[in-house]
């Protein structure tokens, strides 16, 4: 009979809701006994699922952790910069922990973290969920098969979405790098963890370039009011109305429950969002300072030449084009009907590869964040075998490429990454 592990949450917001989803479905591989929350909408949300009881709910993780280790497992599903000492104290305790992307907002945090798990022997999973979708695993497959030859060039794409940038990355709450940390790392360390993982090679050199264009005040309407909800006379042809996106739009939870920070919001509570936080502010009239656009270089091991671009203005997606010697290989994960195509030289007809399960962008980051709850418990119990799982030091060093990626769009330089991580 196989085990069933015990575990806590410490961050019940949405990412820390949808770890618990998950491992509610797999109720005969986990028991989630606390959670620590400061917004009791959100505890409550985890307490009723897995009826925990209310001397095990906590308004901090310090509190939570204050018993000592009363699980197996820690989530940390806390805000980018409040990764750290938690990760820190439920290691020393001796949990196991699967940690949320990033990170850590800076490189000192992150190696801090990977040092005290490799001391302490306990086992760091971090939730590079991409790397669990079944569109990424069978790319992965295809890739090790030899069907496009030896890999020579990589073009990758992540299209956010306009309305997805304007929610999370100017009015949310990973709109201002201060707050949280640069786009690149919170929104697209999935993309760059991706592409060594799929190459299985290290990253040699690096360069970026990439600003904030277009969400700013310079672009802000003529007369129009600071807040939507005052009467702005573009209300009915703006895209980012936030009356219209977050007030108006009863099916969208996900809005809804993101700017009010609770959980089921009713409209008085959205509208109140709206007259005093940046969900209801002009989209061109917040503090957001995160870049809209960039595009990385990178040369990888092998001479393997690899462009990344992460962009605001589509419609969202993400989409992957592979060259070899003998062939080519084009993925859109929001692609239903012909998800992967591979064409090989030697032949005339293209090879296409459906996705069982779920391919899309929604639904748990492609069936992603399923997957690797799924490879934790298997993980943990030693039946582990599959190629996704990368230890904390992997995670850490392709969060690097990140970093790395940031000091050259900054400096307008050319970064070499065994120099930078020597710098370190």
């Amino acid at each position: 009979m196989e085990k069933k592990y015990t575990v806590v949450i410490i961050g019940a917001g949405n990412r820390g809701r949808a770890y618990g989803r998950a491992m509610k479905e797999m109720d005969d591989k986990y028991q989630v006994v606390a959670v620590a929350d400061p917004i009791e909408s959100c505890r409550s949300y985890l307490q009723e699922m897995f009826a925990i009881p209310e001397d095990r709910c906590f308004d901090s993780w310090e509190s939570l952790l204050a018993l000592g280790k009363i699980a197996d497992i820690a989530v940390i599903s806390t805000m980018d910069q409040l990764h750290l000492a938690p990760t820190l104290a439920a290691t020393k305790l001796g949990y196991d922990i699967l940690l949320e992307k990033p990170v850590a907002p800076n490189p000192v945090d992150c190696e801090k973290m990977a040092k005290c798990s490799e001391e302490m022997g306990n086992r760091i999973l971090v939730c590079h969920v991409l790397r669990y979708t079944p569109f990424f695993c069978r790319v992965k497959q295809l890739l090790e098969s030899g069907i496009i030859g030896k890999v020579i060039s990589v073009e990758h794409k992540e299209c956010v979405g306009l309305i997805h940038q304007s929610h999370s990355f100017v009015r949310g709450n990973w709109g201002n790098s201060g707050r949280s940390s640069c786009m690149l790392l919170q929104k697209s360390c999935h993309d760059l963890d991706i592409l060594q993982w799929l190459l299985n090679k290290s990253c040699r050199k690096i360069q970026s370039f990439g600003t904030l264009t277009y969400f700013k005040e310079d672009n802000a309407p003529k007369d129009a009011p600071e807040r939507c909800i005052d009467g702005c006379p573009y209300a009915d042809t703006c895209l980012f109305n936030a009356v219209k996106l977050y007030l108006d739009d009863k099916k969208n939870a996900w809005f809804r429950n993101a700017c009010t920070g609770m959980s089921n919001s009713t409209d008085e509570q959205v509208e109140k969002a709206l007259r005093t936080t940046q969900y209801g502010k002009c989209v061109f009239r917040c503090d957001n300072d995160v870049v809209d656009h960039q595009t990385v270089n990178m040369l990888f091991e092998d001479d393997i030449t690899v462009t990344f671009s992460m962009c605001a203005f589509n419609k969202g997606g993400r989409h992957i084009h592979i060259m070899g010697t003998e062939g080519e290989l084009f993925g859109s994960m929001d692609s239903a009907e012909a998800p992967i195509r591979v064409r090989r030289f030697d032949q005339k007809e293209e090879q296409m590869f459906p996705i069982t399960g779920k391919d899309g962008l929604l639904n748990g980051h492609g069936g992603g964040d399923e997957g690797i709850v799924r490879a934790l418990h298997e993980y943990l119990s030693g039946t582990y075998n599959g190629f996704s799982v990368s230890d904390i030091r992997t995670s850490v060093n392709n969060h690097h490429l990140v970093f790395a990626a940031e000091q050259s769009r900054k400096n307008n330089c050319v970064v070499d990454l065994q120099e930078y991580i020597a710098s370190l």
